[in-house]
């Protein structure tokens, strides 16, 4: 944690814009950093910086809106220096734990007053650190089973599995009736990081994820039967021809085979079906969503989520405005515009209503009475051990690894890093 170590100093010195809250005329300026760069998002957060601008005479709100790798890089230089933006994007997990623990980010548990209780708990889940939150998140989704109606009937499939073996099973019929099951991303790698991801969550339990996440010990029997489990799946052959070297949204990749009805099955967020109708014209109302399948005798439960959204935080030495400016975006009205233009899904029960798409719905509804909550893995971890999560899990659908190394790759890098 060589930039933990650094930066607390720097922080201490006075990063940020402490020293520049006030222009020439005694007003206040908030650097805002986001990666809303595409529509419908881009004209929202304009004409949010506007009407803030509108309520608060003297505030001024300066924006830099950056692509999401370009982001990361820059975010990446920029902490490492101590002087964060006043607000910037962030998506928690891994990233956000290390600003805080070098000291630089605010407490909006502290500071956000009640704006931070209308929130769901899935969806706060990813900033809260050590108890206390860090970030506000502005979208949430989760990632499910997106499935096409017409070919489960067509294989005698009366209703989704809600458990692991009728999960195999389901597989199995499709395979019988001449239909591809699955489709899958298998060159891009953190697609297939999704199923061990869940199985570990139905396995193990999210209690073991935490725990791993601390002791940096990945070798729970939990998670190597989740690799059994994985390769369980991959030996009944489920797969498109090919998958191992099929991208994601290009026009014979895993979207694809979705939206165009040549495969039955797709494990993705809550963006698969604007994906699959870019990639392959999609399928309309013969589209369905179903939750990850609960594994008998495992400690996770149906009702467990596993994705992610996007968020904001405060650096710790941004002004007063910065919160207000935070607490403006989350009211309901602001909420309300962002939804309601399919920019994301809400992240407050209140809002879920105005989903208009009947399965982001059910994704919404979901994700606001889960019972539990897991970060991607390659953002709830630090970004090298998300990685290594992504490559091995790779290895394994290749016949590379065994559920063992899986275990051992990881737990090695996290130690690495830890």
């Amino acid at each position: 944690m060589a930039l933990v170590a650094s930066t607390l100093l720097l922080a201490a010195c006075g990063g940020g814009n402490s020293d520049n809250d006030s222009d020439a005329g005694g007003g206040v300026t908030i650097d805002w950093w986001h990666i809303g760069t595409t529509e419908p998002t881009a004209t929202i957060y304009d004409q949010w910086v506007q009407d803030f601008e509108e309520q608060n005479p003297g505030v001024k709100v300066n924006v830099t809106a950056l692509e999401n790798e370009a982001f990361k890089s820059k975010m990446t230089t920029i902490t490492a220096g101590g002087d964060m933006p006043d607000v910037y994007s962030t998506w928690g997990g891994g990233v956000l734990a290390q600003q805080v623990e070098a000291g630089l980010v605010k407490d909006l548990d502290v500071v956000g007053g009640t704006t931070m209780d209308q929130f769901t708990d899935a969806a706060i889940a990813p900033y809260r650190i050590n108890g206390a939150s860090y970030g506000i998140p502005v979208d949430a989704g989760m990632v499910g089973f997106w499935y096409n109606k017409a070919l489960f009937e067509e294989a005698g499939i009366e209703e989704p599995p809600t458990t692991w073996t009728e999960f195999l099973e389901t597989v199995q019929a499709l395979k019988d009736a001449d239909i591809t099951p699955i489709a899958l991303a298998g060159k891009e790698e953190w697609p297939g990081h999704f199923y061990w991801s869940y199985l570990a969550m139905r396995v193990a339990g999210l209690d073991a994820l935490e725990e791993a996440a601390h002791t940096n010990d990945f070798t729970h029997p939990g998670f190597v039967e989740a690799g059994e489990r994985l390769r369980e799946l991959a030996e009944l052959e489920p797969f498109q021809n090919g998958y191992l070297g099929a991208d994601y949204s290009t026009p014979d990749g895993q979207a694809a085979l979705m939206g165009s009805g040549r495969a039955a099955m797709e494990l993705m967020g809550q963006w698969a079906p604007s994906v699959q109708a870019d990639a392959g014209g999609g399928i309309g109302d013969d589209l369905g969503f179903f939750p990850f399948p609960e594994v008998e005798g495992g400690a996770g439960s149906l009702d467990e989520v596993f994705g992610g959204g996007n968020g904001f935080a405060v650096s710790a030495n941004a002004p007063k405005e910065a919160v207000d400016f935070l607490v403006f975006i989350s009211a309901p009205e602001q909420h309300a515009q962002y939804v309601e233009s399919g920019a994301g899904l809400p992240v407050t029960e209140e809002a879920i209503e105005l989903v208009e798409d009947p399965d982001l719905r059910v994704v919404a509804e979901t994700m606001a009475a889960a019972g539990g909550f897991q970060l991607y893995l390659d953002q709830a971890f630090p970004p090298a051990v998300g990685g290594q999560v992504n490559s091995s899990v790779a290895e394994l659908f290749a016949g590379v690894a065994t559920p063992e190394q899986v275990t051992e790759a990881i737990t090695e890098v996290a130690r690495a890093e830890g």
